[in-house]
């Protein structure tokens, strides 16, 4: 059972932390919402968003976690799932089940996303294709 008196109270505004480089993706910037430290390594939640155009994309891997949810805050990005591509627009929420391979391939300039997993150290381990990938849409 989860011990609720791990966790403790969290407020993060949006000038009390920055996007900032150096998390999974080069391509992309990432702002902490202090969850991870607030549940004690339980639950990361952070922003993401576009920080350059699409070249190769992720790549195709899936993750080690118990829980991974994606809502799409701004813009919108094409992912492959398995073998089905989905188009994720602003509004939508995606739940990503545990070990689901995928591959974030084009996504829009102005894409930006809440991400929830947990654990907050969940991995990122690469994987064979699945399928082939349509390319992305070019920036102008």
């Amino acid at each position: 059972m989860l011990d609720r008196s791990a966790t403790k109270f969290s407020h993060v505004k949006p000038g009390d932390t920055q996007f900032v480089s150096g998390g999974l993706r080069d391509f992309f910037l990432y702002r902490d919402l202090g969850i991870a430290d607030a549940t004690n390594g339980q639950v990361i939640a952070h922003l993401v968003k576009a920080n350059m155009a699409p070249e190769t994309g992720t790549g195709w891997h899936r993750h080690e976690a118990d829980f991974q949810i994606v809502i799409m805050v701004k813009g919108w990005a094409r992912f492959m799932y398995e073998d089905k591509e989905t188009l994720v627009e602003a509004g939508d929420v995606v739940h990503q089940r545990p070990g689901i391979k995928h591959f974030l391939f084009d996504y829009s300039p102005d894409m930006e996303y809440l991400e929830i997993v947990g654990p907050a150290d969940f991995k990122s381990i690469d994987v064979d294709p699945v399928c082939n990938i349509p390319p992305p849409t070019p920036w102008k």
